[in-house]
Parts: C-alpha cells; sequence; structure tokens
C-alpha cells in the first residue's frame, strides 16, 4: 500500500494470459540515479522476470526415479538377506 507518495510503475502484459492479464512492478526511488541505468534496461529487466516467472516449470520426475541406484542394491540387498535369514 503507498501513502501519500508517487511511484514509479511499470505494467508489463503477461506473456501467458491464461491465469494473469499484467505484471505490476514498482520502481524503487533511485533506480534511475545509479550510474548508467536506463529506463529501457528497467523495462527489460520487467519483461525478463515476467516472462522467465510465466515459463512452465519441468515436471518433478517421480519418487523412484530420484532415488540413486546404489540406494536400490542396497535395499534389495537387505530385503534378500532377510528373506534368506527367515528361510533359515
Amino acid at each position: 500500500m503507498v501513502k501519500g507518495t508517487s511511484r514509479r510503475v511499470i505494467v508489463v502484459d503477461s506473456p501467458d494470459p491464461k491465469l494473469f492479464e499484467q505484471a505490476i512492478f514498482i520502481v524503487k526511488n533511485d533506480a534511475f540515479s545509479q550510474e548508467g541505468v536506463t529506463s529501457q534496461q528497467v523495462l527489460g529487466e520487467a519483461c525478463r522476470i515476467a516472462r522467465s516467472c510465466a515459463a512452465p516449470r519441468p515436471a518433478r520426475p517421480p519418487l523412484w526415479r530420484r532415488i540413486p541406484g546404489w540406494c536400490w542394491v542396497a535395499g534389495l540387498a537387505a530385503l534378500a538377506g532377510g528373506l534368506m535369514a527367515w528361510l533359515l
């Protein structure tokens, strides 16, 4: 919430309008006072951030694929050892 002050904002249309229409960035007061920072650079950064947030996230593989192979081997060996002990 902004009270009694004026702010500079950048409104970027969403690259994926399925869920969001726009992204609104509130620019810091001292953003342009830094040497070498132009309004085009600030706008480009806002667009880059909006695109990266709308980019699809890679699907996480199922749990059995995330377990390393040596864990499977150790688990199966322990299971086989326990089964052999039970049978004897």
